[in-house]
């Protein structure tokens, strides 16, 4: 939590207030865990600010009467304090979720709240890896395990990542009654949002040679992909072998896990893929989400015709 988060500058009111919010956020919104905590964070941040604004504890009948002004100086006193536009944006969006709930909640008009603008920010694109590269990545990882069971787990999750186009949580969420893996799989991805994921026999035949390897048994409700101790396989750990592997290969720092599911919708697009269909593989909730890959696209279209054109540089 940020050091400009008190709680003990908070009303009572509104620490309960918060408390249920974030419950309700956890409860029927699954949201996941670091959400919460930034969640939390931030509107304690934000409530810990206009106690000290006002001068006094802002209880709920207070808080229903924030201002623009108000929200300005916020906004201004979390800027000034070297926070990003980014940042400041992704704080805002908690505050107004808080406040929209708060406000359906004890019958006030959140207006003021919510027509803050949110700072404007560059999107920063997604950074896929070159097909040669991704290709590259898992045979690296391949030969660095300390143990044969261990390389062929490694090339499976980053075979699924790529192959799949899964987040590293929805890969390491799979159980061992998940395998063998089917032609498709069901998929519980953020927000609790579910989607139909092709398997490519390149992903099952990873899983099920990771699986004649492994010493631990399946078990169905089980991680599918164990640490070397035999518990769930962590996302730190997953990354630290896509760390060690962009290192032998002089890959950029931008190779990481979540990279091969770039690479995943980039490569698909390349191929002629659709981009909505490409955004219901993805589990994007927005299309404007996978639309990024277009521009990803065209900014390497761009950069080969200004390396390439005759004209170009002129």
């Amino acid at each position: 939590m940020s050091e400009n988060a008190n709680p003990l500058l908070i009303s009572p009111a509104a620490r309960d207030a918060l408390q249920t919010w974030l419950a309700h956020q956890s409860a029927l919104k699954d949201a996941a865990e670091n959400t919460i905590i930034a969640y939390r964070g931030d509107v304690t941040e934000f409530l810990t600010f206009m106690t000290l604004h006002k001068g006094d504890t802002q209880g709920l009948g207070a808080l229903a009467k924030i201002t623009i002004s108000d929200m300005r100086a916020w906004m201004a006193s979390t800027r000034s304090g070297g926070v990003g536009s980014r940042s400041v944006a992704r704080k805002l969006s908690a505050v107004k979720a808080f406040y929209r709930w708060l406000a359906e909640r004890e019958g006030f008009e959140p207006t003021a709240v919510l027509l803050a603008r949110s700072p404007k920010f560059q999107k920063k694109l997604p950074r896929p890896l070159a097909e040669d590269a991704a290709r590259a990545l898992i045979d690296c990882v391949e030969t660095q395990a300390r143990a044969p069971w261990v390389a062929a787990r490694d090339v499976a999750v980053l075979t699924m990542l790529w192959g799949c186009g899964l987040r590293i949580s929805e890969a390491l969420a799979l159980k061992g009654g998940d395998a063998p893996l089917p032609n498709s799989l069901r998929i519980m991805g953020k927000g609790g949002k579910e989607r139909v994921v092709p398997v490519l026999p390149a992903a099952r035949a990873a899983v099920e040679g990771y699986l004649a390897l492994c010493p631990y048994p399946q078990e169905p409700h089980a991680p599918l992909f164990r640490a070397i101790r035999g518990g769930a396989l962590g996302a730190r750990a997953v990354a630290q072998v896509m760390a060690d592997a962009r290192m032998q290969l002089g890959l950029p720092a931008t190779a990481t896990p979540h990279a091969m599911r770039h690479s995943f919708a980039t490569h698909l697009l390349d191929a002629g893929g659709d981009l909505r269909a490409i955004q219901e593989l993805l589990g994007h909730a927005s299309l404007s989400t996978t639309q990024a890959y277009t521009a990803v696209d065209t900014a390497r279209l761009m950069e080969v015709y200004n390396n390439a054109h005759p004209k170009a540089g002129r």
